[in-house]
């Protein structure tokens, strides 16, 4: 199997282009933002202060590794009324795991590839 993602969340050609194609980059990197999403998806709540913190970091990380769909999606998410915030963050959590499992099936691949190598 290629490295490839899963459903096109990830342009991986902008994690690449960062690292230089370097595979021990790539996947400290992934594990970021993999640590990231872990860390702020928890805010992922309307009913939570400061959830607009936690979907303006994951968007921000989500720019790093190529993740443009979730990055626009965030940037929307924080730009809405209070009132509309319930739906958009909803959007946010999907997209969140649409990148992640790309990312896992990325990762999986560097995996396989370093046993290989």
């Amino acid at each position: 199997m290629a490295l490839r993602d899963l459903t096109g969340a990830v342009d991986f050609a902008v994690l690449n282009g960062m690292t230089g194609g370097d595979d021990a980059v790539n996947e400290e990197v992934l594990g970021l933002f993999v640590n990231q999403a872990g860390l702020w998806s928890v805010m992922l709540d309307p009913k939570v202060e400061g959830w607009r913190d936690g979907v303006h970091t994951i968007r921000g990380a989500a720019a790093g590794i190529g993740a443009r769909d979730l990055a626009a999606i965030c940037a929307e998410a924080e730009a809405v009324d209070q009132k509309l915030a319930a739906p958009a963050v909803e959007r946010v959590r999907d997209a969140l795991q649409a990148a992640l499992a790309d990312v896992a099936a990325y990762r999986h691949e560097l995996m396989l590839r370093g046993l290989k190598g």
